[in-house]
């Protein structure tokens, strides 16, 4: 059997799908390849979108042209794993997000002429679950959403029915009242399971009161986290200059360290 002729690169999404179909061909194609499944490949397209946002978050525009073609690549994946099952193809994927969005704003890519309030907005979106057979009002909230993000849907979800508190200043009450419930619970003895349930109880709160103040939660953690990164590479590289490593200074010199590195480093992204 001859060779195929060899791929070269393309900015059609056609070539990416007969790459796609290449590396899963029962015969030319590869053995890792050909073995994945759906299962096996989530784990890949949820990392895959963390990587998209960790580029954003940078401010990394190479790595995010990179990035966006890796969650691309996953999405042609799932697209061909469903296509060898006869259950769906690349194009009804296309097909079906842009119907999606025509039907969301009639008034922009329809031929609607009244402007699209975030009540029809609310609306098209509740009738869409309501064909899935999503009948409560938190059905279709997907479980495998990082626990912040989807505390954050749930509370919009239930604040859409008006179950929810009328002010951020509520919110912080209740964040208090969460926060000596911890306090009362870790020194009463409480077991481990305990101690869990208190602590997602006041992580839940948090997104709450984040979601009153116009908050992601899940973005302002994300960079906390960066922050937190910087400003200790900071101290280790103070350190350094001594020879010595952050095992080697005493808790009040990292905490003298930490208020220079406040200053030094600052709180702005880093680009």
């Amino acid at each position: 059997m001859p060779n195929p002729p060899p791929f070269a690169p393309s900015r059609d999404l056609e070539a990416l799908a007969a790459i796609l179909r290449r590396l899963r061909d029962p015969v030319r194609g590869c053995d890792w390849h050909r073995a994945q499944t759906f299962a096996t490949i989530a784990p890949y397209t949820i990392e895959e979108a963390y990587e998209v946002a960790g580029a954003i978050e940078d401010q990394d525009w190479p790595g995010l042209k990179e990035e966006l073609g890796d969650l691309l690549f996953q999405v042609v994946y799932h697209a061909r794993m469903a296509e060898e099952l006869g259950r769906f193809d690349l194009g009804d994927v296309v097909e079906a997000i842009t119907a999606k969005m025509i039907r969301r704003r009639p008034d922009i890519l329809g031929d609607a002429a009244v402007p699209t309030t975030q009540g029809m907005w609310d609306a098209a979106k509740a009738g869409e679950r309501a064909l899935k057979g999503e009948a409560g009002t938190l059905d279709g909230i997907s479980r495998a959403l990082p626990a912040l993000t989807r505390a954050d849907k749930l509370q919009k979800r239930l604040s859409s029915v008006g179950f929810d508190w009328n002010s951020p200043q509520l919110v912080l009450a209740k964040v208090a009242e969460e926060a000596a419930e911890i306090v009362e619970a870790a020194s009463g003895g409480a077991s481990h399971a305990e101690l869990e349930g208190e602590v997602g109880d006041l992580l839940f709160v948090i997104a709450n009161l984040a979601r009153h103040l116009k908050v992601d939660p899940e973005a302002a953690l994300r960079a906390t986290n960066s922050k937190v990164g910087r400003r200790f590479a900071w101290i280790e590289a103070e350190l350094a200059k001594d020879g010595r490593g952050p095992k080697d200074a005493t808790l009040a010199e990292l905490e003298a360290l930490w208020v220079k590195a406040k200053a030094a480093v600052g709180s702005s992204v880093q680009t």
